[in-house]
């Protein structure tokens, strides 16, 4: 890697006039903002209408990306894939746009992911000295947030996803730790890196997790500081300064891809798990062009859905040889269970009498603390519903938890027990929603695939206050400071804010 500053041959920059300037702490300094919330503290009023055309402070071209923005001190970060093996990372004055300085790095071959997601799926994480950032064939880097010149680069497995959705979790801070949670198909671990050194403080082997998407959170519980990660079946607590595993709760699916919010130290989370035999099946078995839907997987069905791209040497040893309990070289009803769980860790799909896995779907709440297995002692309530998104995450904000789903579905519950608030309404525009919904100035923003973002006014009601139109696929979750909305869509990042004092209320 090179160190110092490249100049913006990729990047244009508008800048629009009159918009409010940045001058306070209202930082966004990882993915959903303060401890992934999705909730700025902010009081600056935010925009409610806004498009290429109102209320537009700045764009700039950012490459092919669906991780989002932060913003600390000032200064925004974001990432794009500029070229097929250049991945860059991007600083702006979040005030005017300015570029302030730019870092590619070679890749190198990168694994295809589906279409949804992108090679350049990390949102960065920032404070005032540095931002980390994570890329697959790199690992976690740390670069001056100043400059963006090096400070360590520590090197982690290359990550390895059989469904090739390909990796979707970002670095989080706590303290002086850097925070990276990765369950993938090969190597699932937990990091603990300090900021400063780059070095390791702990590591968590999570060889009992099947494929995950959530990101660390920190619950304080008596005065005592517990960093939760959910995942396969347990949400579980660690002890931040060793990294030991505190107490877990079992109460989760198969994977889990919703992060949680944790208030007043209780861990709200929202799942939706189609099973581990479903989920093999559905990705291989009923595949149209590799598979033969006969309801059971061979070898040979995963190999054509890879194409030339090679598997990783041991992955059909240390799970498909396993699962083969008869040795006739297929996997079917619980023998996939078998394969692609952990014996310690046996979330297994629910069957119907023929044999055919099915899913769930759960809001839940945990009470942090405790020691060892609290399933009994500390979940203050697991119901089941038809509402839950296996992407979005929920907001939880004045004793309410609001979840999304496709065609911007909505529904709300309270956060005592869990009980509903309202049924069922649509908001926005129809379509898919990969975005989390962040909430600011009594607002709620809810980005859509279709480009659009839906205002909500954070009340009971819910009512609609707009709907606005960015021009292109929004899957980054937005961010919020200091009276700005800072949207990343699929190759540009957009900053709206209110004009003036008054306007947009």
């Amino acid at each position: 890697m090179k160190p110092g500053v490249v100049g913006g041959v990729f990047v244009g920059v508008v800048l629009l006039l009159g918009c409010q300037p940045l001058r306070g702490a209202d930082d966004w300094p990882q993915f959903r903002g303060p401890n992934c919330t999705g909730i700025s503290a902010g009081t600056k009023p935010l925009p409610v209408r806004f498009s290429l055309e109102e209320n537009l402070c700045w764009k700039a071209k950012v490459g092919d990306g669906i991780g989002g923005a932060v913003i600390v001190a000032g200064r925004v970060f974001v990432s794009g894939m500029t070229a097929d093996e250049t991945v860059s990372l991007f600083a702006f004055d979040a005030a005017t746009g300015t570029q302030l300085w730019r870092r590619d790095w070679r890749t190198g071959p990168v694994a295809e992911v589906q279409k949804t997601n992108s090679k350049a799926s990390a949102t960065p994480a920032a404070d005032a000295e540095r931002v980390y950032f994570y890329f697959t064939t790199l690992g976690l880097l740390a670069v001056d947030a100043q400059t963006g010149a090096d400070v360590w680069q520590y090197k982690m497995p290359t990550p390895f996803f059989v469904f090739k959705w390909g990796a979707g979790v970002s670095p989080v801070l706590y303290r002086d730790l850097v925070l990276f949670c990765q369950d993938d198909d090969l190597n699932p671990a937990f990091y603990a890196i300090e900021k400063a050194s780059g070095l390791v403080r702990w590591k968590d082997e999570r060889f009992d997790m099947a494929l995950n998407y959530t990101h660390p959170v920190v619950c304080t519980t008596d005065g005592r500081d517990e960093i939760v990660v959910a995942g396969t079946g347990l949400l579980v607590g660690y002890d931040p300064e060793t990294g030991k595993r505190r107490w877990f709760a079992r109460v989760l699916l198969f994977n889990t891809k919703t992060t949680p919010v944790v208030h007043d130290g209780v861990i709200y989370l929202s799942g939706q798990s189609g099973g581990t035999a479903n989920s093999w099946l559905a990705v291989f078995d009923r595949n149209e062009k590799t598979g033969n839907n006969d309801g059971k997987l061979d070898k040979a069905e995963i190999q054509r859905f890879f194409g030339e791209q090679p598997i990783p040497e041991g992955f059909f040893k240390s799970t498909f040889d396993r699962g083969d309990l008869n040795h006739d070289g297929f996997l079917e009803g619980r023998e996939l269970d078998i394969a692609f769980m952990h014996p310690e860790n046996f979330v297994g799909g629910d069957y119907t009498p023929t044999g055919n896995a099915v899913g769930a779907q759960y809001i839940i709440a945990v009470r942090g603390g405790g020691t060892g297995d609290v399933t009994k002692t500390h979940v203050l309530w697991k119901h089941s519903t038809k509402h839950t998104d296996h992407v979005v995450s929920p907001l939880v904000s004045d004793g309410r938890m609001l979840l999304v789903k496709p065609g911007g579905i909505t529904t709300v519950f309270e956060t005592i027990r869990g009980e509903p608030l309202r049924g069922p309404e649509r908001v926005g525009r129809p379509g898919s929603y990969f975005a989390s919904p962040v909430c600011g100035d009594g607002k709620i923003y809810l980005a859509g695939e279709n480009g659009k973002v839906t205002v909500l006014k954070n009340s009971a009601a819910y009512e609609e206050l707009a709907v606005n139109d960015t021009g292109e696929s929004i899957i980054a979750t937005p961010a919020i400071s200091e009276g700005r909305l800072f949207v990343r869509t699929r190759t540009q990042l957009m900053c709206f804010g209110t004009l003036n004092a008054a306007a947009g209320k």
